[in-house]
C-alpha cells in the first residue's frame, strides 16, 4: 500500500504529514507494509528540506522530518500510489488536471476524508508559529484516523 501527500511546495503540510503517518505507522507496527511520501505540485522547493518551521514544530512532538527532501507530483505518481491524498481544493484541482484517466490512485482530501471538523490543512507558510502547531493538530488527528483505515485495508 502507497500514500502520497501533497501540497503546493511540499515544504510545509505534506512532508509533515509524511513525517507523522511514519511515526504512526511505526507505532502501530505497519511502517514495513505502507509506503508514504510528499510531493508538491509546484516545483520551486524541489530537492530543498521542509521548512525550519515545520521541522522544528515537529520537532517538539518527537517527528523528524529532516531527511524529507522537496519533490514535485508527477502523471506517473498516479500509478505508482494507491491513494493521494491533497490538503487544500487548490491543490486538489491542480492534481485532478494531472491525473491521467488509467490512474489507479484514489484522490481526496486528507481532512474531508480523515477529519470530521474542517476539509483544509491551512498553509502556515505566512502564519507564526501558531500556524505550524495547528497544521500539527490537525495532520495527527486525521493520521489517527488514516492509520485505522489502512489497518483495515491489509
Amino acid at each position: 500500500m502507497r500514500v502520497l501527500f501533497v501540497c503546493l511546495g511540499n515544504i510545509c503540510r505534506s512532508p509533515t504529514a509524511e513525517g507523522v503517518l511514519r511515526h504512526k505507522l511505526r507505532e502501530a507496527g505497519m511502517v514495513d507494509q505502507i509506503e508514504v511520501a510528499s510531493a508538491g505540485t509546484g516545483d520551486w522547493h524541489v530537492g530543498k528540506a521542509p521548512d525550519k518551521r515545520s521541522q522544528a514544530a515537529a520537532k517538539l512532538r518527537g517527528y523528524d522530518l529532516s531527511a524529507q527532501r522537496a519533490q514535485q507530483v508527477t502523471r506517473a505518481d498516479f500509478a505508482t500510489y494507491d491513494l493521494i491524498l491533497a490538503m487544500d481544493n487548490s491543490n486538489l484541482r491542480n492534481l485532478k488536471a494531472l491525473q491521467p484517466a488509467k490512474g489507479k490512485a484514489e484522490l481526496d482530501l486528507f481532512l474531508r476524508r480523515y477529519d470530521s471538523e474542517i476539509d483544509e490543512v491551512p498553509d502556515p507558510y505566512y502564519d507564526g508559529d501558531q500556524g505550524f502547531e495547528q497544521v500539527l493538530d490537525l495532520i495527527e488527528r486525521a493520521s489517527d484516523r488514516l492509520v485505522i483505515e489502512l489497518k483495515g485495508r491489509l
